[in-house]
């Protein structure tokens, strides 16, 4: 998916365990298949998931920022009834993978699949529960750190227009820019930063029994402009589930517009780029370009 990406073998993970961690070094190690575009994951026996990025790195920067989102689930988990990964270990750089990894507890379940039969109400109401505890936890009167999704839609003006013009003749371009042009005209948001997840993708959210049930990948959590966690409203509800998202969190205009414009930001510039490499990421895309601009 990515130019600078590197392959991690089943071998390659195998001697990172036992080099680093002897504990597990007989547990059975076997790829995860992933749609995800961060991190290649392997299920180690049946209780843990390692994650490795796939572009290693083995600065400081990058083992505080994974770090720090373990200290981040560990947080979310003391707040919300829906489960989150249960940070397990850091890995360090070493031969067969240059870079910072970590290990997480398995969380049985099987990812959200649009269109599928789950029921959109429940759904609705069980994510805006999440969101709602994300959102009710202290900042300390933090806000926006300057990266990362949550702060002002302005910062991606010019990635969707070059986003745009790469996407000709994959979706009703114009149409897009339009309402992209009317969700930048309400401005940034006036009331308080709060907690975000700022990723609420269909494949990070595990359901069980039909029932959503955990919250995965907590690398973009952190504090910013609530609108952000209102893209499910379009990469997965339906007219029915959209409706009944907005109600639960009680969304005024003029956030609901900004939460429209996160979803077109973030899925106009995925479509072009992950078209070929990643199918199911270029078709989240189209189906939320598609209900946002209807």
């Amino acid at each position: 998916m990515h130019a600078d990406q590197v392959d991690i073998t089943v071998a390659d993970v195998a001697c990172l365990v036992a080099e680093q961690f002897p504990r597990w070094r007989d547990l059975p190690v076997r790829p995860v298949t992933s749609h995800g575009t961060v991190n290649a994951l392997f299920r180690l026996g049946d209780d843990v998931v390692l994650r490795f990025p796939l572009r290693p790195d083995p600065g400081a920067t990058a083992r505080a920022s994974l770090e720090h989102e373990q200290d981040l689930a560990r947080l979310i988990a003391r707040h919300t009834r829906l489960l989150v990964p249960e940070p397990l270990a850091v890995g360090r750089p070493a031969a067969g993978y240059s870079g910072w990894w970590t290990a997480y507890g398995w969380i049985p379940g099987d990812t959200v699949e649009p269109g599928t039969g789950v029921d959109q109400l429940e759904l609705a109401r069980d994510l805006a529960r999440f969101v709602g505890e994300l959102q009710s936890m202290d900042t300390g009167g933090r806000t926006w750190q300057g990266r990362g999704r949550g702060g002002p839609l302005t910062r991606l003006a010019e990635s969707v227009d070059g986003a745009l013009a790469d996407s000709a003749g994959l979706v009703d371009v114009r149409r897009v820019a339009e309402v992209w042009r009317q969700c930048l005209a309400t401005g940034r948001h006036d009331t308080p930063d709060v907690w975000i997840h700022a990723d609420l993708m269909p494949g990070n959210l595990l359901l069980r029994e039909g029932r959503l049930a955990a919250v995965l990948d907590l690398g973009s959590a952190g504090i910013g402009d609530p609108a952000v966690d209102l893209m499910p409203a379009w990469n997965l509800l339906d007219d029915e589930g959209r409706r009944a998202y907005r109600s639960a969190l009680r969304v005024d205009d003029l956030t609901w517009e900004r939460g429209r414009g996160w979803a077109v930001a973030q899925a106009i510039m995925a479509l072009p780029y992950y078209q070929h490499t990643n199918p199911v990421m270029a078709d989240t895309a189209r189906r939320t370009l598609a209900a946002a601009v209807a």
